[in-house]
């Protein structure tokens, strides 16, 4: 897998490599002993045991493959003190959504690899990212969604 360049947060570097690690020194040691103890039942044609731990270390080793891909291609975003008055990778946002006067939300705005909207991190080019990326505060940014258009006013930037 060939991957562009990337942005990533310095926190999201640090959780790749912290995966990357996990993966190589804990959780691919422990499946190849699984796949050595089904090899040592016998007959392969028919082991659940064996097919179900190649299948998970081909598993393994192809995140192994896309982490190191990514940390190879990656720059990391510096979150600036100094710009907290434009969106951009690293900044926490903080918004109002159109039609829900007393309704705020706060998430992070982050490259791609690091999404994960139960954390509150939006991915910079998921549709909401895309459209906040360079706005500033008291700016109004429009999300095109199934269900219609959704006004997002910037209240803060961090």
């Amino acid at each position: 897998m060939v991957i562009d360049k990337v942005q990533l947060t310095q926190e999201g570097l640090e959780d790749l490599k912290a995966e990357l690690l996990q993966l190589k020194e804990e959780k691919l040691p422990q499946i190849i002993s699984r796949v050595s103890s089904a090899r040592d039942q016998g007959d392969l044609s028919e082991n659940a045991d064996y097919h179900s731990a190649k299948e998970e270390q081909s598993f393994v080793e192809t995140r192994i493959s896309e982490i190191e891909d990514i940390l190879a291609n990656s720059t990391v975003v510096k979150k600036s003190t100094n710009n907290q008055n434009q969106v951009g990778i690293g900044s926490k946002v903080e918004v109002n959504i159109s039609g829900k006067a007393n309704k705020t939300f706060t998430f992070e705005i982050v490259g791609e690899f690091e999404a994960d909207p139960e954390e509150g991190k939006i991915s910079s080019v998921s549709p909401l990212g895309k459209v906040l990326i360079g706005k500033k505060k008291g700016e109004e940014a429009t999300v095109i969604t199934p269900a219609g258009e959704v006004i997002y006013t910037i209240k803060n930037i961090k």
